[in-house]
């Protein structure tokens, strides 16, 4: 798949000019991932009309693309990935209503087991936040919002969803690729000399000679700069998708794992 577009989208479900939607564009060229640009979207109109873009083009997106299965069959959501976003917001057609019926159930739920996780959220040293969780980092409200406007775009999901072949998308988690490279030191959303030296390491990193992945991310020294100097994290995580999103490219169907749960999904391996 050398020849299709490549994409790394840090996502948020409220986008501003202030914390836009990030999308990483790039390509593979033998053993080089070419970074070409940084878009910032800050409207999710802007991002319904990049998810128009014709294809080809494969992206990992930062969000979950599935609920944990416990969920799903306690309300009877549904059997597949469409399913269950439009029996979500059939029956809870706002943010607060899908926060307010997440917190009912998680209420009736044993201690310690309000929010669950997804199988595959457990398939590395690094636990995703549960896409059952609307506050602090609100991976259920970007599930809500992210997941309805890929389905609604058209574009194949993959293992989960048919829909354009030539616009596929992958659910990505950058976190984990940044523990492969710097284990469990912080990188975002502070400005201190810490973390600025831990983004330094993970671009050092990936530029480094290819490797297990195949491919070392190459840039132009301005782009560079912006993925180590921005304290939000935005870009790098983008960029960290964007790699994600090439390794899939280069693994047998794209690396769909031979067994997973298509209501919860599946994130690629780093």
């Amino acid at each position: 798949m050398d020849d299709t577009r490549l994409a790394g989208i840090d996502f948020t479900c409220s986008p501003s000019r202030a914390k836009p939607i990030t999308i990483a564009i790039g390509h593979l060229a033998g053993d080089r991932l070419q970074l070409e640009q940084v878009l910032a979207l800050d409207t999710l109109g802007a991002f319904e009309r990049w998810l128009a873009t014709p294809g080809p083009w494969l992206g990992a997106f930062d969000f979950p693309f599935g609920l944990p299965r416990v969920f799903v069959d306690a309300h009877t959501l549904g059997d597949t990935c469409a399913e269950v976003i439009a029996a979500v917001h059939e029956r809870w057609p706002t943010r607060m209503a899908w926060r307010a019926a997440i917190d009912a159930w998680g209420n009736t739920r044993p201690r310690g087991s309000a929010l669950p996780h997804r199988a595959s959220d457990r398939a590395s040293a690094v636990l995703p936040t549960s896409a059952l969780q609307t506050r602090y980092v609100p991976v259920g409200l970007m599930y809500y919002e992210g997941v309805r406007r890929l389905v609604a775009s058209g574009v194949t999901i993959r293992g989960m969803h048919d829909g354009d072949r030539q616009r596929i998308a992958v659910e990505g988690y950058p976190r984990r690729l940044a523990h492969a490279l710097i284990e469990r030191r912080s990188y975002k959303n502070r400005d201190l000399p810490d973390r600025r030296d831990a983004r330094e390491a993970i671009v050092r990193a990936l530029e480094s000679e290819p490797g297990e992945r195949g491919f070392a991310l190459a840039l132009a020294p301005g782009l560079r700069d912006s993925l180590v100097g921005e304290a939000s994290g935005d870009r790098l995580d983008a960029v960290l998708c964007l790699v994600q999103a090439a390794r899939c490219a280069r693994l047998p169907n794209l690396g769909l794992p031979a067994a997973f749960d298509p209501v919860e999904g599946w994130i690629p391996a780093t």
